[in-house]
């Protein structure tokens, strides 16, 4: 089953063989569960566990003696995932890549194709970003990030920059929604080289 959901690359086993050793811990269980979405994105949890702190409700498999605990609320999110070993951290850390991740709604890719295109680039040089957190019933709910948080101007920023753009390239979107905790800004005026 484990195949089914998931897959282990060698290497990647080697490493949690190896830590799961240097612990001195070889029963440890791996716990994978994705943790959030981040607009497109998951936030995962890779790590090892007492294979006693397991729910009755988790998924556990056993993968040729490492078991394998899976959250059943976020199981089928990981169909076709593989845990590797990731080159970019230091002493070789794990990383998931998953196939669904993205946004499987058509509507939703075609705007956060704006974002990519057009919107980003545009912010991202006065030190902004635009993430779509969702697309519900032509609604599109988005976060500002960077400067944007706690910004006096954000509400014009986005009736007349990203609305515009937006809904010109996505008819079906009727309107946007900020969903930024405008309140937690630090810096909500952007001020170059300051």
């Amino acid at each position: 089953m484990i195949d089914q959901l998931l897959t282990i690359s060698p290497d990647a086993r080697t490493k949690i063989d190896a830590v799961r050793s240097f612990n001195d811990f070889p029963e440890a269980a791996l716990r994978v569960r994705i943790l959030a979405k981040d607009g497109p994105r998951f936030r995962y949890e890779i790590a090892l566990e007492d294979p006693r702190e397991r729910a009755a409700d988790d998924l556990a498999v056993e993968s040729d003696g490492l078991t394998v605990v899976l959250d059943p609320a976020t199981a089928t999110d990981l169909a076709g995932a593989t845990i590797e070993l990731d080159p970019a951290v230091t002493g070789g850390g794990l990383r998931i890549a998953n196939p669904n991740e993205g946004w499987q709604d058509p509507v939703a890719r075609a705007v956060q194709d704006v974002i990519d295109r057009q919107i980003n680039p545009g912010v991202g040089s006065h030190g902004a970003q635009v993430t779509l957190v969702e697309v519900k019933d032509g609604t599109a709910f988005m976060r500002f990030g960077g400067v944007c948080q706690g910004c006096a101007a954000v509400d014009v920023t986005l009736k007349q920059g990203v609305e515009t753009a937006i809904r010109a390239a996505v008819p079906a979107i009727q309107a946007i929604v900020d969903v930024t905790d405008h309140d937690a800004g630090a810096n909500p005026y952007y001020q170059h080289g300051h």
